[in-house]
Formats: structure tokens, sequence, C-alpha cells
């Protein structure tokens, strides 16, 4: 009742009108990402324009050990998080208690950084008597998109997530309303494209020393003199759902580079030779791979009873997650929706990564349908889930449609 004094006290509405009183002026939400290596701060106004974008990057460090380590991700986000804010208030041009709301990253993730994350959300919560508001990860990434393009992509709209830990088709309603359709069943493509990458060893080359593995791997296919060179096997071919699975890509690449390797007696510290024809052909295969469960996702999407949920909305395909920060898999992925005369979107590339400003439109969305007054104020229930799923999944309905598919080819 204290913060619903003090709310009220600083001219803000609370209860049931608090919803109201948001759409009817502009109010500012801070949002906190530290799920993985990223210590992400944002604040976003409620017209979607990015008042303040701050990102401190562990990639640097991490590289230099061949992945993520937990406890020093923690350290580091600790260590950041504080200046972080500061900055990004600073670049904002607002003070603390003109926040309407704070939004936190609370699952999925390493635990131990989403700690950091929360700890730091409820501290100023309290002090500054906000409502806290948690945010799904994967959700954040899904609606993104929505930010951009507010007006383009109404619900409910189909959404492909693929990032380094995850690879996941989702129907979604809105906030805390998304309905699973397929998902990975083992490694997530940015996850394969990393260990690929270090694998292939790219990272020995100086201009890609510092990159992730899907942005080397992106980068070499360009440089390919004969991109049909490699081919791999389609994984779950023979399974009508829309699930995933990177692991034989990944298994096969390292079968390859090792056959290669032993052809041209490749030292330990080389890279193969043809290695811009390895990942032109690593990459198709994965656009074929996400393209098909895609492909399959439209399809039931269209069927007479699930159709029906979409309305009068225009049908629109989002990918989002770091994957999507690929040109040559989004074109993939567009094509295939063009093919359907569906509409493809995807959020700007600064976004489609770990980021803040993903959070604080997430949080600014469960303020413009928060129609019940159920901001929450109980800081100390909201805790902290390292794996979380969604509100609801059709997976088995998909996989009883058993749909088959004409397959849409990839542009290259």
């Amino acid at each position: 009742m204290h913060a619903l004094r003090c709310l009220a006290g600083n001219g803000i509405p609370v209860g049931k009108a608090f919803g109201e009183g948001i759409r009817r002026r502009l109010s500012y939400v801070l949002g906190i990402e530290t799920s993985c290596d990223d210590t992400g701060i944002a604040i976003v106004d409620t017209a979607g324009r990015v008042r303040a974008n701050v990102l401190e990057s562990q990639q640097e460090f991490h590289t230099r050990y061949g992945g993520i380590i937990p406890p020093r991700a923690q350290d580091l986000h600790r260590a950041r998080i504080e200046s972080a804010f500061e900055r990004c208030l600073a670049e904002a041009q607002l003070e603390p208690e003109e926040l309407a709301a704070i939004a936190v990253t609370t699952r999925p993730g390493l635990p131990l950084s989403l700690l950091v994350g929360l700890r730091f959300a409820r501290h100023l919560a309290r002090r500054l008597q906000k409502p806290l508001l948690p945010v799904h990860h994967m959700e954040a990434h899904a609606l993104q998109a929505r930010m951009e393009h507010p007006e383009q992509i109404p619900f409910p709209f189909l959404c492909l997530l693929a990032s380094g830990g995850h690879c996941q088709l989702v129907v979604v309603h809105g906030p805390g309303r998304l309905t699973l359709l397929g998902q990975t069943l083992d490694d997530a493509p940015g996850e394969a494209f990393d260990k690929i990458g270090r694998r292939l060893r790219l990272h020995i080359l100086p201009e890609y020393r510092l990159w992730n593995g899907g942005r080397a791997i992106e980068h070499a296919a360009q440089l390919a003199s004969d991109p049909q060179a490699y081919d791999f096997p389609l994984p779950l071919a023979q399974q009508r759902n829309c699930n995933f699975s990177f692991a034989g890509i990944k298994n096969n690449s390292f079968r390859a580079i090792r056959r290669r390797e032993r052809l041209e007696r490749t030292p330990p510290d080389g890279v193969i030779s043809n290695y811009g024809d390895f990942c032109a052909g690593l990459l198709r295969a994965v656009s074929r791979h996400l393209m098909h469960r895609t492909q399959r996702a439209i399809e039931y999407c269209l069927q007479p009873q699930v159709q029906e949920l979409f309305g009068d909305s225009p049908p629109t395909l989002v990918m989002s997650g770091g994957v999507a920060n690929n040109d040559a898999i989004y074109a993939n992925i567009a094509h295939l929706a063009a093919q359907y005369g569906w509409r493809s979107f995807r959020p700007s590339k600064r976004y489609c990564s770990d980021n803040g400003v993903m959070i604080a439109w997430h949080g600014v969305e469960q303020l413009l349908q928060d129609k019940e007054g159920s901001l929450r104020f109980d800081y100390d229930q909201i805790d902290i889930q390292g794996s979380a799923g969604f509100a609801e999944s059709q997976e088995e309905a998909v996989t009883a449609a058993a749909l088959k598919c004409k397959w849409i080819q990839p542009l290259c």
C-alpha cells in the first residue's frame, strides 16, 4: 500500500487506472538485461522511442577462454551494472523518479547472471517505489520488432526465434501469451555456429579474432569460390513436426573439417584452404533446415481451425534473436514468407542480439496491456528461472497434423 500511496503522490495513476494513465501520456520504462554475458540497460518510452541504450559486452573476455564462464560473467555484471544505469540516465536526460516502471529479465538464462539484474532491479524499484515487471527473455525477442513496426505487426503473428541458446517457433498473441509450435531438440543455431567456428579455427584469422562464430561464418561464406563444395544431410527430414536439430549439422561439420585437414595436412594452428566454401555450405544447410521447419509452421497456421485465430490480421512472419542478424539466413526466411504471400520482419540489427531495449519494450507492452491493475509491487515474490517455457504448447497438435510440404528452396 505504501508503494501505491507514493505513486499516487507523484501524480501517477494506480490500480486499474494505471494502464489507462500510461496511454494518456508519455511514460518511460527502464529495461535491465543480464541473462547471459552482456549487461544491457535501456530506456524506452511508450511511443516506442529509444531514449537511451547502454550495452556492456563481455564477448572479448569470454572469447579468450572459448566459451562463457558463468561465475566470471556474474562478476563482470556486478562490476558494470551501476555505471551502465547511470550512463543510461545521463543519455536519456532523465531523473530516476521520471521512470514509470522497471522491467528486468528473470527467465530463462544463466542463473548467476540473472540474479545480478534482478537484485539491482529490486533495489531500484524499492528505492523509487515503481512497479517491477518480470520479463521472459525469449518473449522480449519475439516482441522486439513491434517496437519499430507497431502498426504493421498486429497480434497474433508467427515468430521464428533463433539465437545462441534457443530455436523456437511460436505464435505470439501478446506479452505472456505465446503458443509454442516447435523447438530445438539439442543445439541452437547460434551455439552450433560458435562451436563450428572454433573448430574451423576462424579466430586465428585476424579479421575474425573478436567475432562470434555466426558473424565470422557469414563473412567467410562471401569468399566462397565453390558454394556447392560441401553438402550436409537435412536434419529431421522424416519427422513431420516443427522441431529443430542442429547437433547433426555440427557433427557433420566437424567430420568434414577433419577430412579436409587430413587431406591438406593442415597444421594445428592453421585453417583449411577452402574455408569460404565450407562456410557457404554450412549457411545453406542451416538456412534450409530453418526454412523447412518454418514452412511447416506456416502450413499449420493455414489450417482452418488455426487460421481463424488470426482473424483479419495480415499473415506475418517475424524472425528475431541473434541469428536474425545473419543477412543470408534472413533473406531465405523472407523468401519463404513471400512464397505464401506473408509479410516478414526482423528487428534492426542492433536490437537482434541481447539488449536492454527489448526488455524495456516488453515492459511497455505489459503496461499498455495491463487492464486488471496487475502490476507487481511484491518485489520479493519475483524470482529467476534458469529455464522457462511459454504459456501454451501445440507441439503435439502439429505432429498429429502430419502436414506434407512442397519445399521452398533456399535462394543460394
